[in-house]
This record gives C-alpha cells, structure tokens and sequence, in this order.
C-alpha cells in the first residue's frame, strides 16, 4: 500500500472518530438542556475525558494526526481529516468551548 492510500485510510478513520465525538457532544448537550441526567450523560463525559487524556499525552495532537504525518508534509490543518480547513484549525477551541458550556448547564442542573 503506498503512501498516498495510507493517508487517505487515516483521514476516514479520523473523520468517523470525529463524527462519533460530535454524536457524543451533542448528546450531551441534549440531555443537560431536556434534565436528562443519567448513565449515558456520564458515560460520554468519560469518553470525553479519555479523548483529553489522549490528546494531552501527544501533546494536544490526535494520535492519528501524529500517524498520518509520517505520509505527508501538508501545512494544512485538513491534511489528515475530511474537514474543511477551518474547522479542522478551530476543532479544539470549538468543541472545548461546547463542553465547557455544556458543563455549565450540568452544574446549574445539579445545584
């Protein structure tokens, strides 16, 4: 397998992990907004907070971004996910942005 098909293996893989954390976020934003504090709400706090733990241990980079650099020298911030450029630059910021306003919610809701 060359090179090219190896990196376009790990941009689809990246981006259905990526959809699967957008399901799991919004998820949760839907079940502090309806008061659905249950099993599953934590559940996908957990997943969120392995997701971090990864992230941090390669130094805030997705373990697949680190594999997929090893195909290509791209600059840009799409060159390993079927996402477009500006997303994939802002992806953190935004997503962490949402869960802390999600968390937010979850607090008010518990107190």
């Amino acid at each position: 397998m060359n090179s090219n098909r190896k990196l376009q293996l790990i941009k689809v893989l990246h981006t259905i992990i990526w959809l699967f954390f957008n399901v799991v976020i919004f998820y949760m934003l839907y079940a502090v907004v309806v008061n659905k504090i249950d099993n599953r709400l934590w559940i996908c706090y957990g997943l969120i907070i392995a997701e971090g733990v990864t992230l941090a241990i390669f130094n805030l980079y997705c373990p697949l971004t680190v594999w997929a650099r090893k195909y290509s020298n791209s600059g840009k911030a799409n060159f390993d996910i079927y996402l477009p450029e500006w997303l994939a630059r802002h992806n953190k910021a935004i997503y962490t942005s949402i869960v802390g306003i999600i968390t937010a919610i979850l607090l008010y809701r518990l107190i």
